[in-house]
């Protein structure tokens, strides 16, 4: 019972570590007016067909894809915690529901490293400081 309590606290602490960022950038969006918000913000008013040149387009699609592939790990870290903390004592849900949780985790965190290393790329080859433009 006593390491229950003891992991129930530790998943609560690392679920609060990564709820105060997103706290941080929703005060920062209602700041803002919430005036590029969503994939608006993302592509702009014209969308994918806003891109000005092939590697700003293939950022966009990519970004596409990082934003929906973000969506299902999300998805994952919530039915992750759910099994763990529903496994009421039974170790194989509990195991299951952790095996699960840890991998959508690696997910996330994979799938902003991509966002960041994207975002670099496109900035290093659309730049005019003689990179690539």
């Amino acid at each position: 019972m006593k390491q229950k309590i003891i992991n129930a606290i530790k998943f609560i602490a690392v679920s609060a570590i990564f709820a105060v960022p997103a706290l941080a950038l929703a005060q920062n969006q209602v700041q803002s007016g919430l005036q590029m918000g969503g994939l608006q913000g993302l592509f702009g008013y014209g969308g994918l067909n806003s891109s000005q040149s092939l590697p700003e387009l293939i950022a966009n699609v990519i970004r596409l894809m990082l934003l929906f592939a973000g969506a299902i790990a999300v998805v994952f870290v919530i039915i992750g915690g759910y099994q763990y903390l529903t496994s009421a004592g039974n170790e194989e849900t509990a195991e299951k529901g952790r095996k699960t949780l840890t991998n959508a985790i690696i997910g996330v965190v994979i799938i902003i490293l991509a966002y960041v290393i994207i975002n670099v790329i496109v900035n290093l080859v659309s730049s005019s400081n003689g990179y690539g433009g």
